[in-house]
């Protein structure tokens, strides 16, 4: 990856370019901005900088290998789980090729995505102490280049508490020539130990016009569908690939959503619908962890939505239902200023609960009984 195939963020990459050409170098970065805004492609684009631009008469070949993300004095760290192959302790390096395969394929790609490659069905990711100590030990061996040696972790706030603790002290004093680069999603589940060792650089979504420009010129989609495309993608431009192919979700989301809110509705007058409410709870149950934060993360989005439509910010409204019979102005009503941070808190606590192997059935019947509540306090 080039800078100069890494959409938008001028002033960063102008910014890491002439830091790193003064030889002023932070052994230690912190990378923070949301998914889709092109963090990890900097991150490696910034690390070829560091590495080829100044080998000399190996650039060619120090090139050819960052092509192939296979360069070894490029190493990375990223959330994994336990599979069929790797049945315990698993770290980074066990599934380096699936990780290339995956970069290569979309390096705009969210951790949600990485998931479904690694098959996580109901565990949940984690970088853990064995990476840490991969880490100590890939760092320990002098550089192939006879230049930087770049560490990248992806998704640094993964990183449980043993494998902090172990790279506090390599962080605090890095071996000669070595830079670190996190990345991260949400900086605030970041140790405070960890963050206040690194310079924070922090990354906003994509505007609007770069990402409808590059659907137009790269995908070849007419300009009309591809700024209405960047519009509901919200400055995210794997969103806008996956809205493009029509692929954002596995499992009908809108549809479980509009189901969940016409039970929540009906059940103040309807005691029947508590059946429904219950029977919405264990099928959203019988899905992986991670697929029900996903989910509870896209009812905060909807929610949002229609408060923006109610309060009439209709410019910000990106949504178009698919689902026969629904509507954002029916549903606007509802959300209000009254309710609205309640419904955030409710949403936001269950996703928590889930995230620490909480029973999602009893969440989400918790969950369910409150929204009954919130969405008639209006």
């Amino acid at each position: 990856m080039l800078f100069s195939e890494i959409l938008g963020h001028e002033h960063v990459k102008n910014h890491l370019i002439q830091s790193a050409n003064k030889g002023r170098i932070p052994h230690a970065q912190l990378f923070v901005g949301p998914e889709g805004t092109g963090t990890l492609p900097i991150a490696i684009a910034y690390a070829r900088h560091l590495i080829c631009g100044n080998s000399g008469e190996n650039k060619v070949a120090c090139d050819l290998k960052f092509n192939g993300l296979s360069h070894p004095d490029l190493h990375f760290v990223y959330p994994t789980v336990t599979t069929d192959d790797i049945k315990k302790k698993p770290k980074s390096l066990d599934f380096i090729s699936d990780w290339r395969s995956f970069l290569k394929e979309n390096p705009y790609g969210s951790l949600f995505d990485w998931y479904q490659v690694l098959g996580v069905k109901n565990k949940q990711g984690e970088i853990r102490v064995e990476d840490a100590s991969e880490i100590v030990r890939s760092l320990s061996l002098k550089s192939h280049e006879g230049g930087y040696k770049v560490m990248i972790i992806w998704m640094a706030e993964k990183m449980n508490i043993a494998a902090s603790n172990k790279l506090l002290k390599l962080l605090e004093e890095p071996t000669d020539k070595t830079v670190f680069i996190l990345i991260s999603e949400n900086e605030e589940d970041l140790i405070q130990t960890i963050r206040s060792r690194c310079q924070v650089l922090h990354f906003n979504a994509l505007p609007e016009e770069i990402i409808a420009k590059t659907l137009f010129e790269k995908q070849s989609i007419p300009e009309n569908k591809a700024l209405k495309i960047a519009h509901q993608s919200q400055g995210n431009y794997n969103k806008a690939l996956q809205l493009l192919n029509e692929d954002g979700e596995e499992f009908p989301f809108e549809e479980w959503f509009v189901t969940w809110l016409r039970a929540a509705y009906s059940a103040k007058k309807n005691a029947s619908a508590i059946s429904d409410l219950l029977h919405w709870s264990d099928n959203i149950a019988s899905i992986g962890r991670e697929s029900q934060k996903k989910f509870l993360a896209y009812c905060i989005d909807l929610f949002r939505q229609a408060l923006l439509l109610n309060y009439q910010s209709e410019q910000l409204v990106f949504f178009e239902p698919k689902v026969n019979g629904f509507t954002l102005e029916k549903f606007a009503p509802f959300v209000t200023g009254d309710n609205i941070q309640e419904i955030f808190s409710s949403l936001s606590d269950a996703s928590y609960q889930i995230e620490r192997n909480g029973n999602a059935k009893i969440i989400l019947t918790d969950l369910s009984i409150k929204l009954t509540r919130l969405i008639h306090k209006h």
